[in-house]
């Protein structure tokens, strides 16, 4: 027998099992909380990669410039020397073209150099930002992380409480009957237990046969709604038992029985008409 004592229960329990519910919600929404941040730290960490590897590739352009125009300042300077010991127009005109030729390497690749040097500086400055930039991200981070750690672990902790107080209430309870409950208010925004009014529920107003809510009013179990599922408790209605029950649109179980022998009797009566046309 469903005591008053018992749907009390299931309105405490109720009400644990929502807080329950949004709890263990939360714990689960918190860690994605951190994602944008850990997205962002991980993009400047790839850009500072990135930017590492063009400083690498950059260093090793200067060094190779710097070996081309020693090599062209080397040429040049040997040239010039020679100049000093030539003895034909032809070897002149040689060692000038080569003295020229190597000036002009010269300049193309000071300028070349210049360039890295300028790309380099910038390159390092993008660097020494960027590697401020995350560790800053990572401190942040960090400090974000243990907050929604510390967070979490409170919130296991509230959970904790609530499934001892759960506990006690269900210790006399069906274990099936509370699994479907908290199934219920996990689907029904946290209602699992409503009144029925005349045959009618409240939870999601279907009318429901009357022998069905007259089985809720006696109160021999726990009934759920054909309907919405939730748990169903007789309550009484203002307006008056005769008043307030519905009967155009359902009725009681044995109704059914009713309209199947009014059929039958319909097809009786058509089978006798039938007989006396075919008579005359």
């Amino acid at each position: 027998m469903v005591t008053e004592n018992d749907l009390d229960k299931l309105r405490s329990l109720q009400e644990i099992i929502y807080e329950k519910i949004g709890l263990e919600k939360n714990i689960l929404e918190l860690p994605k909380l951190l994602g944008t941040q850990e997205e962002l730290l991980n993009r400047l960490k790839k850009t500072f990669i990135e930017k590492n590897t063009d400083y690498e590739r950059v260093k090793t352009e200067e060094a190779d410039l710097k070996n081309r125009l020693f090599e062209a300042e080397s040429t040049r300077e040997k040239s010039e020397k020679n100049m000093d010991v030539v003895s034909t127009q032809r070897e002149y005109e040689a060692l000038d073209k080569e003295i020229k030729d190597a000036s002009e390497r010269e300049q193309q690749y000071r300028k070349e150099l210049q360039q890295r040097e300028r790309f380099l500086s910038d390159l390092d400055e993008q660097i020494r930002q960027q590697a401020s930039l995350i560790e800053q991200q990572e401190k942040d981070l960090g400090e974000r992380r243990k907050k929604i750690e510390t967070e979490i672990s409170d919130k296991q902790k509230q959970i904790d409480n609530l499934r001892k107080k759960e506990n006690k209430l269900t210790e006399n309870l069906d274990t099936e009957v509370v699994f479907k409950f908290e199934r219920i208010i996990k689907n029904k925004m946290g209602i699992g237990i409503v009144a029925i009014k005349g045959n009618v529920c409240m939870g999601c107003h279907m009318i429901l046969p009357v022998q069905f809510a007259n089985e809720v009013r006696i109160g021999e179990e726990f009934i759920f709604c054909p309907y919405c599922s939730r748990i169903l408790f007789y309550e009484e209605s203002p307006e008056g038992e005769e008043e307030y029950f519905n009967t155009e649109d359902t009725g009681a179980l044995s109704d059914l029985d009713e309209i199947e022998e009014d059929e039958e009797e319909d097809e009786d009566e058509e089978e006798e008409i039938i007989n006396i046309d075919s008579e005359e």
